[in-house]
């Protein structure tokens, strides 16, 4: 695979398609899905007797959230992402833990 045929790849996956889905009508309502698309990549030549070249590109895609539109409104609803607010959580537990750790021995002294 040559670097034309990788730039090929990664133009036709990094599109405005993928990041705002097909509308979907229900009941009065549109609804226009919405992703956070991110990508990058990078390619090089090795010189030498037998000189190679390599490369690749990758790509991620998470959901956002949705635009609802209904009439002449419209109103954004966030994705929530529950692994991340459950890392948050546990994040402000443990400093919460030592923070209490290092007020308990500070009143022992």
């Amino acid at each position: 695979m040559d670097a034309r045929q990788i730039l090929e790849q990664a133009r036709d996956q990094l599109t405005v398609r993928r990041v705002f889905g097909e509308p979907i009508d229900r009941d009065g309502a549109t609804v226009v899905p919405v992703a956070v698309v991110r990508g990058g990549g990078g390619g090089g030549e090795q010189g030498g007797e037998s000189a190679r070249w390599g490369g690749g590109w990758g790509g991620e895609a998470r959901p956002a959230g949705v635009f609802i539109i209904r009439g002449d409104r419209v109103r954004w609803q966030p994705a929530v992402d529950v692994n991340r607010v459950i890392l948050g959580g546990q994040v402000v537990f443990v400093v919460a833990l030592l923070v209490l750790r290092s007020i308990l021995r500070m009143r022992r002294r």
